[in-house]
């Protein structure tokens, strides 16, 4: 049953798609934030991944290698941070940004001869007879390997940080690093290893964009992911549950965009394509109003450089 011209099974199907690059980057700056550090270039480890992705799988044939190769890309990116940040103890902000700008310049290079090629196609994971069951079919078997692993991952990650040990290392470092050093914990070794995961993380959220979503190289690919993906981690207050929920939200306020003008609807388009952006920071103020930032939930050592001689 369609409502104005569009189907909520193919709306709802769409939107768990759309959402991937957003949700598998934030899961990422989910767990690098809640080491205690705070790293604004997810938008050009996000760009690298979707470059790096594409030209390894443009030239192996292979859309898991170049998933692979995304991901690569994207924690090699991080690693950059990582240095000037936690060995050099460079300011957080700054460097995140300086990130950004960086990875912007130099996909734009590299993906210079890159334009209007194909990459080799991924197919949904499940059998099509499944795919074509009546309503739940698209919904919950239609679709290819990394949405479900985007589920997985937020499965994963839910319970990593939640009942292992590891979780509560990574949760320990970001409330005091200080206090975490004094427990013998290597501060800056782990900060290093959640800032490579997340860079690994956006990497292939990048690739997604490039290899499913578009599927083609093109400048600029991202086109604010990244920072929708920074905005949905304060969103969701650290948790990977809700990380999920904001990224199926904002991911369908953008699907539900392109809807209403396919349908023909009678908002201008302008104001349809900035909704997504508009929400976000709306969500965002929202929640910010009169809140500091513990109440949120946010690490008490979100942003601060440690260094184990003071």
């Amino acid at each position: 049953m369609d409502f104005g011209g569009i189907n909520p099974v193919i709306l709802i199907a769409t939107l768990m798609a759309s959402a991937v690059p957003i949700l598998l980057a934030a899961l990422g700056e989910t767990v690098v934030e809640r080491a205690g550090v705070l790293n604004l270039g997810v938008e050009g480890m996000m760009v690298i991944g979707a470059l790096g992705g594409f030209i390894v799988a443009v030239h192996s044939g292979s859309p898991l290698l170049g998933f692979l190769g995304g991901a690569v890309a994207g924690a090699l990116l991080s690693l950059i941070f990582a240095a000037l940040t936690q060995v050099f103890l460079a300011n957080q902000v700054a460097t995140g940004l300086a990130l950004t700008l960086f990875g912007l310049g130099v996909s734009s290079l590299g993906g210079q001869g890159y334009n209007g090629i194909k990459p080799p196609a991924t197919g949904q994971l499940l059998p099509d007879a499944l795919a074509k069951l009546p309503v739940v079919g698209p919904i919950v078997f239609g679709h290819d390997w990394v949405v479900y692993f985007s589920i997985f991952m937020t499965a994963a990650l839910w319970w990593v940080l939640k009942a292992t040990r590891i979780g509560l290392i990574i949760r320990a470092v970001g409330e005091s690093h200080e206090a975490a050093h004094a427990l013998g914990y290597k501060v800056n070794r782990i900060r290093l290893m959640c800032i490579a995961f997340g860079g690994a993380m956006a990497g292939i959220g990048g690739a997604y964009l490039s290899l499913i979503r578009v599927p083609q190289w093109v400048d600029g690919i991202t086109a604010g992911a990244g920072w929708i993906a920074l905005a949905i981690v304060v969103f969701a207050s650290w948790k990977p549950w809700r990380v999920l929920l904001g990224a199926w939200l904002f991911g369908g306020i953008t699907v539900l965009q392109l809807n209403l003008q396919v349908a023909g609807s009678g908002i201008p388009v302008e104001y349809l394509s900035m909704a997504p952006y508009l929400i976000t920071i709306l969500v965002l103020v929202i929640m910010s109003a009169g809140r500091r930032g513990k109440a949120n939930g946010a690490p008490a050592s979100l942003g601060q450089n440690f260094h184990a001689s003071r």
